[in-house]
């Protein structure tokens, strides 16, 4: 049996980058970006109007001046009109270009009209702005032309989606998404559809795995298998082969019908770990197939399983996501303050279930839910992550920090 780290060095050192492939920016949500982009001109790249109102000279409302004629109207995605005398001003709108030679926005809300005897309108200045470029986003106040904006290894949420196509990113090299076959075993799982008999259960795992790993970025396909040596021998071949990652779900302790470790050896996948020192999961089985899958065997109760998960399957599948060289944002841990004390006697690292909340101080703030064993899916409903207490102690109290894997 071995520690978390080095349970954790073991994962991470099979992990490699699965590609890049170019696809239509509005095909790309959600994806990693594998190149940079830079603004192709200012933001904003021009003099924008921020207000709608009257552009005027800041030059003639010092000396004196309160009454505008106004000259012209301007509406956004316009070209701006020419520029007026110094003593009138432009009808304008939000977003339009600031004519050139104006330089600040009164808004309506500060302005009174009037229109005199030939028709013409004019604006009186109600409240006076408190400087020159009032009310105008001065061009490349945000960003300059050639400015990094989204560096390699982005994931393209729905703020990085619109800067993306503002620079006219229309086709954008990203990561291919991770191939995942997700197989629960078990004679005793049943069908989600099906009314489960007394001795039977739901395959709940495989569907919260793969949930789990199209979260992550991954394509997840399902499968399933019974305790029946053949059927594995049988059908885990063609998963290995055709898949950058094989997640099971049951089969990998000591009991007699855990036939998985040994049939996996079989098949040609080496064995780089059989049980970790820790609570819950300790006998996760992991190896990996020469010019196929990478296997990750997780113990079928289900808070062992997505625990294992999030702590070992979630930073390889974002890791392989990422350029060469680049760090997987997002995939570990962050520091939480226990809100009361925990004691935990075995020598095993300890991954406590716990409810998260910024505290007053903005720190985030742990606290311990009552789980009923690994076997108590219910508990996750309440929880958002775990806290990973060392094996080195026994007593924690109440104000320690510790990292939290968080998966909500």
């Amino acid at each position: 049996m071995i520690s978390v780290a080095e349970a954790t060095r073991l994962v991470a050192a099979t992990a490699r980058p699965l590609g890049t492939e170019l696809l239509s920016l509005p095909l790309a949500a959600g994806r990693i970006l594998h190149e940079e982009l830079r603004a192709d001109r200012d933001f904003p790249p021009f003099n924008r109007v921020a207000m709608d109102g009257i552009a005027l000279r800041y030059e003639a409302l010092a000396a004196g001046q309160r009454e505008f004629l106004v000259e012209a109207t301007q509406f956004a995605g316009q070209p701006p009109v020419a520029t007026p005398n110094a003593t009138a001003a432009v009808e304008i709108m939000t977003g339009a270009v600031l004519p050139a030679g104006l330089d600040t926005v009164i808004r309506y809300e500060d302005l009174t009209f009037r229109t005199d005897e030939a028709g013409r309108r004019h604006a009186t200045v109600q409240a006076l702005p408190p400087r020159a470029g009032h009310n105008v986003h001065a061009r490349a106040a945000d960003r300059q032309q050639g400015d990094l904006l989204l560096p390699a290894g982005t994931q393209l949420q729905p703020a990085e989606m619109a800067v993306a196509a503002t620079v006219g990113a229309a086709t954008v090299a990203v990561a291919r998404r991770p191939r995942l076959a997700v197989v629960s075993t078990g004679d005793e799982l049943v069908p989600i559809a099906e009314q489960p008999a007394a001795h039977q259960i739901r395959r709940s795992n495989g569907l919260m795995l793969q949930a789990a790993a199209w979260q992550a970025g991954a394509e997840a396909d399902g499968f399933h298998f019974d305790d029946d040596p053949a059927a594995l021998r049988a059908g885990l071949p063609a998963l290995l082969a055709g898949y950058d990652a094989v997640v099971l779900s049951g089969g990998v302790s000591m009991g007699k019908a855990d036939f998985l470790p040994e049939i996996l050896q079989e098949l040609g996948v080496e064995q780089l770990f059989h049980g970790v020192a820790q609570r819950p999961g300790k006998p996760f089985w992991f190896g990996a197939k020469v010019g196929g899958a990478v296997v990750f065997a997780l113990p079928g109760n289900p808070v062992s399983t997505f625990v294992n998960f999030y702590r070992y399957v979630q930073p390889w599948l974002r890791a392989g996501q990422q350029p060469a060289g680049a760090a997987a944002a997002g995939s570990g841990p962050v520091p939480a303050v226990l809100t009361a004390p925990v004691d935990f006697k075995p020598a095993l690292t300890h991954f406590l279930l716990v409810s998260l909340k910024p505290g007053p101080d903005g720190r985030l703030l742990a606290t311990p839910e009552r789980a009923g064993g690994s076997g108590d899916m219910a508990s996750l409903l309440t929880s958002s992550g775990f806290l990973e207490l060392p094996p080195e102690r026994t007593h924690f109290p109440g104000g320690t920090v510790l990292p939290v894997w968080r998966f909500r």
